[in-house]
């Protein structure tokens, strides 16, 4: 489901900020534990990748209600903001073999649904160097 065709269509070099919706199942699919459970098994192993391509968490949170806008569909569990230094650094992960077979297994077992949007700043009041 990685929309490699959308991310080719920016500018592979420029620093990137994805903004990340959550949706954890209740079981995890691999049965063990909660989806949170699995979740947490993906960061261990993921947060290593980022970091590693230059990246970092800047936020982390639960989601508690909507505030405005529809709310049907728009229930999530869990947002992240994760810089990369560049889109190049994120596709890269993204379709690594390591990603693939260390990683993905846990957020597919942990999430009924992840949607991940790239965002370009136009303003912030975070460091992300």
């Amino acid at each position: 489901m990685l929309n490699i065709e959308g991310l080719e269509r920016l500018d592979r070099n420029v620093p990137v900020v994805m903004l990340n919706l959550m949706r954890f199942h209740v079981r995890s699919r691999d049965g063990d534990g909660s989806g949170w459970d699995a979740y947490l098994r993906y960061s261990a192993v993921t947060v290593p990748m980022i970091k590693a391509r230059g990246g970092t968490l800047l936020w982390t949170g639960e989601a508690k209600a909507i505030a405005l806008g529809p709310h049907a569909g728009n229930a999530w569990d869990f947002v992240a903001l994760v810089y990369y230094p560049t889109v190049a650094a994120f596709l890269d992960m993204m379709t690594s073999e390591a990603y693939e077979r260390e990683a993905d297994p846990h957020r597919v077992s942990a999430c009924a649904e992840h949607v991940i949007i790239a965002t370009s700043e136009a303003y912030s009041k975070f460091k992300t160097k």
